[in-house]
This record gives structure tokens, sequence and C-alpha cells, in this order.
């Protein structure tokens, strides 16, 4: 009863958070002479106002659904997964040259799982790599994950202006994959796939590992305190590792399944800071599955719709990132401050 307390609360202050969130980007829209509530009419309307604009909104949400559930993952065994960014990339790399390999010798419906299984398997190398050097090393795996995002980074970079860059091509990125490989549109003529019916599969398979399974458990109390979770009988080194690299895993398939899904092929930079609104996502969603989703949702709209916004009002499509800048100042920021200061009480 306590905890469903405590929940409704946690919900409640969040929507409050994000109604003045909106009211004080409505107050600087004013004194900047625009009308904020055409602003927010075009805001609306370019989320949700047509099923194209629905559609937008619902693609631009769910590569943020798994990198907020990685995050949310490793956050639930107290462990702080920074190095989405870069496991977008090695995932989606990983893929995308795999699927190219395979694509002339097997059919789509063996090639396409395989590619997938195997840029899954390398980001979720590289999440658990993080999480061997933090239980191992205990070296802290913010500094950790920071300095593996630019290593992955720079590595796939590397490879994809050189040896994979597709012939002909100005632009960094490699052959676009057979149209076979890419995954189905939901709506046609729209950047909706399928990955959105997968992204509700892994929500639901995340809530049901962290309470009806006994890894879940393990995972629960080394991250309630990591001292009588050992205490206790739980295996810190294998359950940290196992952790981030489920972690990583899920972030990859949010670089998979852009790379199979909206783009059809791996472009260099093509994540612009996903890993990173991730963390906020997880935060503001309590790490939860349904928060994270109507989290992401919340993102995915503000950024389907600021174009819009900025064709029929006038302001300024960044107007979106002011607003999410002061949901997570709001939301975010003080349920990161209390999970590092109960870090540091337990360490």
């Amino acid at each position: 009863m306590n905890e469903q307390r405590k929940n409704l609360t946690s919900i409640g202050f969040s929507l409050v958070a994000i109604v003045f969130s909106f009211l004080i980007a409505g107050i600087v829209m004013l004194i900047l002479g625009y009308n904020p509530l055409e602003a927010y009419r075009a805001l609306i309307d370019g989320a949700f106002g047509s099923s194209y604009a629905l559609s937008l909104t619902l693609s631009k949400s769910v590569p943020l659904i798994f990198v907020g559930l990685a995050v949310g993952f490793a956050l639930q065994g107290g462990l702080f997964n920074i190095g989405g960014e870069g496991q977008i990339y090695i995932g989606g790399f990983v893929a995308a040259i795999t699927g190219l390999a395979l694509s002339p010798f097997l059919s789509s419906w063996l090639a396409l799982p395989i590619a997938m299984i195997c840029g899954i398997a390398a980001s979720a190398l590289w999440g658990g790599g993080i999480g061997l050097i933090k239980a191992r090393l205990n070296i802290n795996e913010v500094i950790v994950a920071i300095m593996m995002n630019y290593i992955a980074q720079f590595l796939t970079s590397f490879f994809v202006n050189g040896p994979f860059i597709a012939k002909g091509s100005m632009t960094p990125q490699t052959e676009m994959l057979p149209q076979k490989m890419q995954l189905p549109k939901i709506i046609p003529n729209t950047q909706l796939t399928t990955s959105l019916y997968i992204a509700m599969i892994i929500a639901l398979v995340y809530g049901i590992i962290i309470k009806r399974t006994t890894f879940g458990f393990e995972v629960r109390a080394m991250g309630n305190n990591l001292h009588a979770a050992e205490t206790g009988g739980v295996k810190i080194t294998k359950t940290t590792v196992l952790t981030m690299a489920v972690s990583g895993a899920i972030a990859g398939m949010a670089g998979i399944f852009e790379v199979f899904g909206t783009y059809g092929r791996f472009i260099d930079g093509f994540s612009s800071g996903l890993g990173f609104t991730g963390i906020a996502i997880a935060f503001i969603g309590q790490s939860t599955p349904l928060g994270i989703i109507l989290a992401s949702l919340l993102f995915g709209s503000l950024q389907a719709g600021a174009m819009q916004m900025s064709m029929m009002a006038g302001v300024s499509a960044n107007i979106n990132n002011f607003i999410q800048g002061l949901v997570i100042v709001f939301i975010a920021t003080p349920n990161m401050i209390r999970y590092m200061f109960i870090k540091r009480r337990q360490s």
C-alpha cells in the first residue's frame, strides 16, 4: 500500500512538473512576442493531428523507449549506464555489416534475425565489459562508459568512412540494406516500423524479469543495498556483469532498429545523443516500463511537433529542447541527485 501511494505521489509530481515546464516555456514565448496558445496548438497538431503526425511521434519515441529501458534496468541494479550512446553505435554497426554480408547468401527470414542477434550480442558484450571493469577493478562505471562511448563512436566512424563506406557516397554510411532486410512499415510512407511492437514486447519482458524472476530479485537487491545483497548470497560480480550486459543489449536495440527501420543503413553519427536522452527518460519514468514508455512519448511528441510549431507559429523548433530541459530539471535532476546520495551513503 505504501509503495502504491509512493508511485501515485511520484506520478502526480511528474505531471505537475510537466505542466509547470510548459507554463514557463509559454511565458518565455510571450516575452519574445509569440502566442504560446497558438504555438502549443501547432505542437499538438504536429504530434497528434493526423495519422502521419502520430506515426512520426511514435517513430521518434521507439528508440527512446529502448534507451530508457536500458538505463532503467541498470539503475534497478544500482548501476549508471551512461554508455548507451556507444552501445547504440556498436549494435547498429555490427548488425548492419552482418546483414549486408549475409543478404546475398541467405533468405531475409534467416539473415535478418541473425544480423539482429549479432548486433544485440555485440552491444551486450560492450555493456558487459563496462560491468566487468566495474566489478573486477572497482572503477566507476560512469567513467568507463564515457570512455567507451568515444571508442565506439570513433571506431564505427573510422570503418564507415573507410572500408565499409558505400561506393560513390560522399556521406559516411554503409550500403543500403536490401529492401527485404528492412523492417516492414506499420503505416506506409512513414518512418514507423514494426520496431514499435518489439519495443512494447521488450518493455513487458523487462517488467517480468525485474518483478518475477530470481535474476530480477538479485538485481533489485544489489540496487537497494550492495553489501546486504552480498551478505544474502548474491554474486555481485556475476550480477553486475549480467545487469550491464542486459542494459547494453537493450540500448543496442535502439541502434539496430533505427538502422533496419528508419534509415535502412548505418550512417555515421545517426544517434545524435539518444543514449544521453535515455538517461533522462529513465529517471522521469522512475525506471518502470510504463513510466519509461510515457516519458518517451512525451519527448517523442515534442520532437515530432517542433517543426509544425515552427512553421505555423513562427517559434523556433529549438523550443522543444528548452521544454525537454525544463522537464529534466524539474523531474530527472532531483531523482539523479537522490540516486547519487543513496549510492554514496551505501558505499
